[in-house]
Order: structure tokens, then C-alpha cells, then sequence
């Protein structure tokens, strides 16, 4: 199986490329890409850069190009679309029909990957994205069962992405609608995903309290780490139990289902954390790249390694199986 890291920065991407990533996908300084935080992302100069040094290491370039275009400035999208092909992108990764047509029509060579933000996770819908946009790949959400991937990669004509490690993020069932309610930007369209301007803490008592907006998101006790306000990790009132409704502040992590993914006919693993720092990127990337051909009897090892890396120090398989509450 591939291995798919993340790069924010160039320094990101030239740590992914040197520690073993058989490509690296990014994403332009704008809204174009679902990560577009102040400080993160690249230029078309540096983009180029970076897509010259992966092809003299025999390492792939994803462009992420994977929110929704806006009604009258499409033309953000086709010039960002226009430009990640000239500079030799070897994958366009995107959810927007309207730039998988664009693409399809304008560029019938360059490979197409479906984002996970488009949500397709059955065979009919890959199937038409396979049959009218000439989709090579699809990115499947974090909300299928190894046995439901299993089952779905024999019925479509091509390669399943599935993630490997970071966050649990579904970027569906109108989560990202409730980010956009709490701060008037969509994730789905600007690319951001609870962005610092809208983020506070503040002390109240012996709880630290954090805000997205004018939204209370979780209260943490004084021996509990304070993590980031993403309205989909918050901590809710259900009835009479208070907890993480939608999603627990964990990363995920399939290091105990490798074997598995692999028979179930999964092409590549993908790493969540283009908004990380490079450090980050080489201790996931090379851990994930040993445990690929480890034995699984040392792959426990390997996950303590891991799970110093990721939110709350904690880990969780999430869908690989399927335990809801």
C-alpha cells in the first residue's frame, strides 16, 4: 500500500519525501484548499519547487484542490486547477463536480482522486464519478467498516485511499454546516475549519473554558489538557449525560488492521495533518513506513511511538470498528 503524508509548508513536504512518503499532497495559499489557515499552504513558486524535488525522488504530488466552488468566482478554482497542472502535479485531489467536469473536459490525461470531502462511500456514486469524470482514485470517509471496504472495492473499477492516522474528521452530516453557523466560515468552501480568530479560552474557576464564537465548546478540569475548540470534539449535554456526542478529541489510528486493509483491497494510507509541523510529519510518516512491512507482533511498539503524536495522547481505530455508542 502507498503511503499518502500531509505537507503544510515546504519544510513539511521535504521531511515527508526524505523519511519514505510515496507522495505528498498540499494545497494552494487559498481557498481552494480545505486547509486554508494563516501561515500554512503554498505559493505557485513554492509549490513548483517542491514538485521538482519529489520527481527526482520518485515521490508523487497530490494537489488538494477539494472544497466547493463559489457561485461567480469559479475562476479562483479552474486558475488554481490551471496552474496545479502546469507545475506537474501528478494527482488533482477534488469534491466539486462542477472542477471534476472541468478537469475531465480540459485535461483528459491528468489523474483525478476523489476527495473525502465529496462523501462518496457506496458504488453507485463511484461508480459515476468513475464513468463521468474519469475518477482514478477515491479518498472514502472515515465512517466504513473493514468488511464494508472489503465489500466495496470488489464492485468498483478503481483504487480506494482509505486514512491511516490523525484526525477523525468526516467533514459530512452537517458538521461542517454547524462550524460555518458558529463563525461564518465554511470549511466546505473557505477551508476553514474553526479558525484561530474565532478562538478563545478563558479561566473560570479552577475549569478552563474554550470558545468557538460566541459558543461555549468544552470546560476542562484542572487535570485535563485543554485542547482546540473544533465544534464537532466539543463536549455536549445530551439528555442527562455530558460527553462527546459526535466525535472524542482522539487521532485515529489503524495500525492494528494493515494486514487487513491490505486484503481488503485498499491501494493507499493517508496521514491527516497538513496543519502540523514537520517534526510531526517525519515521526508519523517514518513509524507508518516500518510498520508496512513489521511484523504485526512489533507494530505494538511502533503504536506507542504514534500515540505520543496524536490529540490527547490517545488513539482509537474509529469505524475500522464500528463500536457506537
Amino acid at each position: 500500500m502507498e503511503l499518502i503524508c500531509p505537507a503544510g509548508t515546504p519544510a513539511a513536504f521535504k521531511e515527508a519525501v526524505d523519511v519514505g512518503a510515496d507522495a505528498v499532497y498540499c494545497g494552494f495559499r487559498d481557498e481552494t484548499n480545505a486547509r486554508n489557515f494563516p501561515g500554512l499552504n503554498f505559493s505557485r513558486e513554492e509549490l513548483g519547487q517542491s514538485i521538482a524535488y519529489a520527481k527526482a525522488r520518485n515521490v508523487q504530488t497530490f494537489v488538494a484542490l477539494n472544497t466547493f466552488m463559489r457561485a461567480g468566482c469559479e475562476s479562483l478554482w479552474y486558475k488554481a486547477t490551471d496552474d496545479a497542472v502546469r507545475l506537474g502535479a501528478d494527482a488533482l485531489i477534488l469534491a466539486d463536480f462542477g472542477l471534476m467536469a472541468y478537469v475531465a473536459e480540459t485535461y483528459p490525461q491528468q489523474r483525478l482522486h476523489v476527495s473525502v470531502q465529496a462523501s462518496a462511500s457506496n458504488r453507485e456514486a463511484i461508480r459515476f464519478l468513475v464513468d463521468a469524470f474519469g475518477a482514478r482514485r477515491v479518498v472514502l470517509p472515515r465512517i466504513l467498516t473493514v468488511q464494508d471496504i472489503a465489500r466495496l472495492t470488489r464492485q468498483i473499477d478503481c483504487e480506494v485511499e482509505v486514512f491511516a492516522f490523525g484526525g477523525l474528521c468526516v467533514m459530512a452530516e452537517g458538521r461542517c454546516s454547524l462550524s460555518s453557523y458558529a463563525t461564518g466560515k465554511s470549511p466546505n468552501m473557505n477551508g476553514v475549519c474553526s479558525p484561530a480568530s474565532h478562538v478563545k479560552y478563558r479561566q473560570d474557576g479552577v475549569e478552563m473554558i474554550s470558545e468557538l464564537g460566541d459558543y461555549t465548546i468544552n470546560r476542562f478540569g484542572p487535570d485535563e489538557a485543554a485542547g482546540y475548540p473544533t465544534l464537532c470534539k466539543g463536549r455536549f449535554s445530551v439528555g442527562e449525560v455530558s460527553g462527546y456526542a459526535f466525535e472524542d478529541p482522539v487521532s485515529l489510528d489503524v495500525m492494528d488492521h494493515l494486514d487487513a486493509l491490505r486484503e481488503a483491497g485498499v491501494s493507499a494510507l493517508k496521514i491527516e495533518g497538513r496543519q502540523r509541523g514537520k517534526a510531526y510529519v517525519a515521526e508519523v510518516v517514518a513509524t507508518l513506513k516500518k510498520s508496512l512491512t513489521a511484523d504485526a507482533s512489533a507494530r505494538p511498539a511502533l503504536i506507542s511511538r504514534l500515540r505520543l503524536m496524536s490529540e490527547g495522547q490517545r488513539t482509537t481505530s474509529g469505524a475500522f470498528e464500528k463500536r457506537w455508542r
